[in-house]
């Protein structure tokens, strides 16, 4: 099972050999398992890949990232077909009823909204229990938007002075990078179960590829917001761009803990599980069966 994942910053040859993906630096090369390697971030201008290598990614179900000359995560590459039932699959999403569409969607904002509590919780942040209250009141298909509602909340608490739609606050760059981070690997996690990505069940862009993913990130976002503030920390907006070592800290977000159920993975293993407890509740037709992290204590 793959378990680790690669965030280049600097000039890098990437190629393969003997199923090994490797790396050739200035400072010598490093050879990695395929099979251990879930994404990588490419986060400089100046790394090549072979086409044996991404071909080899993509047939190992590895997410491949790209940013932008800016450093903003810019392009996501997943492999086609990566399930034996993908047809199987593709019908029983596309074929689900609507009030189980509705269903699965209030267990998303119930369970989004109750990781902000925890948030808050755990970084002595004020409002925890006025989230709590609010994750109840999310009926199926949340129909009084309360996700937004409690979002205005949470952040006003989590910073005084934030601004969600500031891009040049430095906190909003640390939080776009490890959302990228984190929805990589959700929708890795959702194409290796057999899902189509593009079809959701609360987002609906027909300009978007990965509303599904988009979907099902939410209730991982705030793994991200907390290690955002524990960089950021609780202070005024920085406008200076975000440093190499918050990038590599971001890109290190699935690698953080979070408790399904009474285990507690890795948040790389909890999208593989969150994908497979999709299916089957969508299989089963009932929104009992989904699984979705909480933050642990």
């Amino acid at each position: 099972m793959a378990w680790r994942g690669l965030h280049l910053s600097r000039s890098a040859r990437l190629s393969l050999a003997d199923r090994q993906m490797v790396v050739a630096q200035e400072d010598g090369e490093v050879r990695l398992p395929i099979e251990d390697v879930a994404y990588v971030v490419l986060d400089t201008p100046q790394a090549t890949l072979t086409a044996a290598l991404l071909a080899a990614c993509m047939e190992s179900g590895i997410a491949v990232m790209v940013t932008d000359p800016a450093h903003r995560p810019s392009g996501l590459m997943l492999p086609f077909h990566r399930h034996h039932r993908q047809a199987g699959v593709a019908q029983v999403q596309t074929g689900i009823s609507e009030p189980l569409r509705k269903r699965l969607w209030q267990a998303v904002v119930r369970a989004k909204i109750s990781n902000q509590a925890a948030v808050l919780d755990v970084l002595a942040r004020p409002g925890a229990a006025a989230l709590r209250a609010m994750a109840r009141q999310v009926a199926s298909g949340d129909p009084r938007n309360v996700e937004a509602r409690a979002a205005r909340d949470y952040w006003a608490a989590l910073w005084h002075d934030f601004r969600r739609e500031d891009d040049g606050d430095r906190r909003n760059a640390l939080l776009n990078y490890g959302y990228a981070v984190v929805r990589a690997g959700v929708a890795r996690a959702l194409v290796a179960a057999g899902f189509l990505p593009a079809f959701g069940i609360g987002h609906a862009s027909a300009a978007n590829a990965f509303n599904l993913a988009d979907d099902m990130v939410e209730p991982f976002r705030p793994f991200v917001d907390r290690l955002a503030w524990q960089v950021a920390g609780e202070g005024a907006a920085g406008r200076a761009p975000i440093s190499l070592e918050d990038r590599r800290t971001m890109a290190g977000i699935l690698m953080a803990d979070a408790r399904m159920g009474a285990q507690t993975q890795t948040l790389l293993v909890a999208t593989e599980a969150v994908a497979e407890s999709l299916l089957r509740a969508m299989e089963n037709r009932t929104a009992a069966a989904l699984a979705l992290p909480t933050l642990p204590d």
